[in-house]
């Protein structure tokens, strides 16, 4: 699509520039997950000011069209990820059932002395040191979601386990464990320091945290986690049915 502006027409600049961008974010291109120009290739294209551009964007972020990212960019809101809680998956088959590629950030894998809820599901020794996953993941764009995991001590993992691969299929693999059954929590809230920094927002953005107990096809807990996703991507939908209308 080539973006022209019409620099004699009484209709403000930064207003023919939205008007763009709200065609230019209709493209299949950008809906499939392609970044917006930035503000400086579309001052250069258009000819105008980083200002008037920046009044442009600014108009479609506040309205939830677009995302914009401190180095790293502004793409649509189109595409955003969903999850059943009738329905739930690892992380990398929930992104590859929106037709998105997962990809880890950051990893760091320790064994730790873990928080006290953690030994209770576990039902181990509150000194008990358990394997913990922290990871920072996204899709090919950007990260959005930052992932803490607690495995009980119970399954023989070393820290060396393959976790490139969706997490509950290398258990399988690895330890003939199944994840079958998941209690879940939510809880909309604002960021700390330290999970702002993670996902690169403001302590102003709300988070979406979700707490998970996993357990295997024999009821034993295997996977305590704790995931913190940007509000403005992730979106947990939830599907009840009636028994009967009598009831």
């Amino acid at each position: 699509m080539e973006l022209k502006i019409d620099y004699y027409s009484s209709v403000p600049l930064h207003f023919q520039i939205e008007q763009l961008l709200r065609e230019l974010i209709k493209e299949e291109e950008y809906k499939n997950g392609k970044m917006l120009p930035t503000e400086t290739e579309l001052s250069i294209q258009l000819g105008t000011s980083r200002n008037t551009v920046r009044q442009a964007i600014n108009k479609l972020a506040t309205e939830g069209l677009i995302l914009r990212r401190k180095g790293i960019g502004t793409y649509i809101l189109d595409n955003r990820l969903y999850s059943k809680v009738s329905n739930w998956f690892s992380f990398t088959k929930e992104l590859q059932s929106r037709g998105m590629k997962a990809k880890t950030y950051e990893m760091k894998i320790e064994f730790v002395t873990p928080p006290i809820q953690v030994s209770a599901f576990f039902n181990i020794h509150s000194k008990l040191k358990v394997l913990k996953l922290e990871r920072i993941r996204g899709n090919e764009q950007l990260p959005f979601v930052y992932f803490i995991s607690y495995f009980n001590p119970s399954i023989p993992m070393t820290g060396k386990e393959d976790f490139m691969m969706p997490l509950y299929e290398m258990m399988e693999k690895e330890f003939n464990i199944i994840a079958m059954k998941s209690h879940e929590e939510l809880t909309a809230l604002i960021p700390d320091k330290i999970i702002a920094e993670k996902l690169n927002i403001s302590k102003k953005n709300a988070v979406l945290m979700r707490q998970r107990q996993v357990f295997d096809q024999s009821g034993m807990p295997i996977e305590y986690n704790v995931g913190y996703y940007i509000g403005e991507i992730f979106t947990y939908t939830l599907e009840s049915e009636r028994k009967s209308y009598l009831q």
